[in-house]
């Protein structure tokens, strides 16, 4: 076994997911590169320290800089805000080091585009943070459709639903601001890398994007939002086959509505992260009195699953998927081959969205350009 030493920008709500996932991924997946937990730089010399000792990392760097130009940081885990995403990745890449980026890849579609031409000039090991599309459920999904147990695919539904600003008395907070922090650039990424992995490329799309709550209570009397609360998209996929794309942050009563619906020529699919166990299959055969949507419990006989338990039903969690995305990044790195998704996969989607934006102000059909 192999140690590699981990860089990690960026402390919070993901900081914390991915220092958890290379400390649990070798005893988990039995890797053959094993983490060591160098480094950790966050927005301030009391912070880094503070998820120093928290995340139990050897050392806190002041910044970022300092993260990335130490030699005993092999790769770069990258958790901050996006708008810093492309700096420190370009820095990454200069510096001859692999880099896993959470989503979305940049603040812009151009962040995206440089941080594709940096990783592919380099020639280096590049992942973006598409957890949810790594469930065994999804994955799943995925063997069924590429298997053909419902045969032509027709049609294709997909949302990914939340409520943590429903409720127009929420205070206006870091979210209300800038285009990236809205919902398209926030929760559309996920469903949008979902469709592109289970039905192929976007070719044209007609979209609508709006803010339910114009204004949100400050401290001072209201403040403007001036950023989306929920998109739209009516979508053709290059097969030809439509579908329907759905985001928001005000769904009220959604917690975790990333599920998909798809129907086929022999059966139908549904899932709902909010039951990521579970898939619920449709098959188009035996007497129409006993037809009907089976569930189908995730055990050791699904992708990822038996790594974590041995007893069917039992379930992964949130957290697993991050582990999954580590033994990923490893074995790219290990092997020396890239394991999707890539930066390539996080400019696709980067590409989507800018062109939703640009039938939303238009009002019309607008085709996806493919770099």
């Amino acid at each position: 076994m192999q140690e590699i030493g981990i860089g990690l920008v960026g402390g919070g709500y993901m900081g914390k997911a991915h220092a958890v996932a290379y400390s649990a991924v070798g005893a988990v997946f039995n890797t053959a590169l094993r983490p060591r937990l160098e480094m950790v730089t966050a927005s301030s010399a009391d912070s880094s320290e503070r998820y120093r000792a928290a995340f139990g990392f050897a050392r806190a760097a002041e910044d970022w800089r300092a993260l990335v130009s130490d030699p005993q940081v092999d790769a770069v885990i990258i958790a901050s805000p996006q708008d810093t995403h492309r700096a420190i990745a370009e820095a990454a890449f200069a510096a001859g080091k692999p880099v896993f980026c959470e989503k979305p890849l940049g603040a812009s579609l151009a962040d995206a585009r440089a941080m594709v031409a940096a990783a592919e000039g380099a020639g280096l090991i590049n992942m973006i943070g598409f957890n949810y599309v790594r469930t065994p459920a999804t994955q799943y999904v995925r063997q069924l459709l590429a298997d053909g147990v419902i045969g032509e695919v027709t049609w294709f539904r997909g949302e990914h639903t939340e409520d943590f600003l429903a409720d127009p008395d929420i205070s206006a907070n870091w979210r209300c601001h800038g285009r990236p922090n809205g919902c398209m650039g926030d929760l559309a990424p996920h469903m949008i890398n979902c469709a592109l992995a289970l039905m192929g490329d976007i070719a044209e799309l007609s979209a609508r994007v709006e803010t339910i709550h114009p204004t949100r209570p400050g401290p001072n009397g209201p403040l403007p939002v001036d950023n989306d609360d929920h998109g739209q998209m009516m979508v053709r996929f290059a097969s030809d086959v439509m579908g329907h794309l759905y985001f928001s942050r005000a769904a009220t009563g959604r917690k975790m509505g990333y599920a998909y619906e798809i129907h086929g020529t022999k059966g139908a699919i549904r899932f709902d992260q909010e039951d990521q166990n579970a898939v619920s299959l449709f098959r188009v055969d035996g007497p129409e009195a006993q037809r009907g949507f089976t569930k189908i419990l995730m055990g050791p006989a699904h992708p990822d699953y038996l790594p974590f338990c041995q007893g069917p039903g039992h379930g992964t969690g949130y957290q697993d998927q991050i582990i999954i995305e580590a033994r990923d990044f490893l074995h790219a790195i290990h092997s020396g081959q890239p394991v999707w998704p890539t930066f390539r996969a996080g400019l696709a989607v980067a590409q989507v969205i800018e062109t939703a934006f640009a039938s939303a102000s238009d009002g019309r059909w607008h085709s996806v350009n493919q770099d």
